[in-house]
């Protein structure tokens, strides 16, 4: 039981430098955005830190979901949600199982509702800029046209991620999310 409980800690530090590292780079090609000569540079720089923002958003979210779902108080349909399972009867008993995906805004609402007690306030302004950085992430993603994209407006994106994780972290751990205090400055150098 202590070998796996160990392993499942492994683990979760794995994810949790995998989600820092992804926040990271999101925010050197921001930087980099702002260093480039060129239109086509500096729009590969920003489509690479839009994407890899959102990809560091998911990674912590998953990661503190995975972290909750071994908690006893869960029901198997809150477990099922945390981990994006479906859920169907089987001889009489409700069990998890196969893939279910759920908004990504959803998950963060519902993780904050839960833990907290609190809804989220999606008056804040980091609200409304998560969600216009989610309908630009979704341009990019399913592209019907080459969608505008500025440095401002995913400056925007990457501050609503980092405010976002940090009001995830305020209610799920009582403290502030660690890069926080960074803001958009990004620690890599490549």
């Amino acid at each position: 039981m202590l070998k796996r409980r160990k392993q499942k800690d492994n683990a979760l530090s794995a994810i949790d430098e995998f989600a820092e590292s992804l926040l990271e780079e999101a925010k050197r090609f921001l930087e980099k955005a702002r260093e480039a000569q060129t239109d086509a540079a500096r729009n590969a720089y920003l489509h690479a830190a839009l994407m890899l923002g959102f990809c560091a958003l998911e990674a912590h979210v998953n990661a503190i979901a995975d972290e909750l779902a071994i908690r006893p108080e869960f029901s198997v349909h809150e477990r099922a949600l945390l981990l994006e399972q479906d859920v169907r009867l089987e001889y009489g008993e409700f069990k998890s199982s196969g893939l279910r995906m759920v908004r990504l805004d959803d998950r963060i609402l519902f993780l904050h509702l839960r833990i907290s007690g609190k809804a989220l306030d999606r008056s804040a302004q980091w609200w409304g800029n998560l969600m216009a950085a989610t309908t630009l992430r979704n341009q990019l993603t399913h592209p019907k046209g080459a969608p505008p994209i500025t440095i401002d407006a995913v400056s925007r994106a990457i501050e609503a991620i980092i405010a976002c994780l940090d009001v995830v972290y305020r209610a799920v751990y009582n403290r502030s999310f660690p890069l926080t205090n960074l803001g958009v400055q990004s620690t890599f150098s490549f």
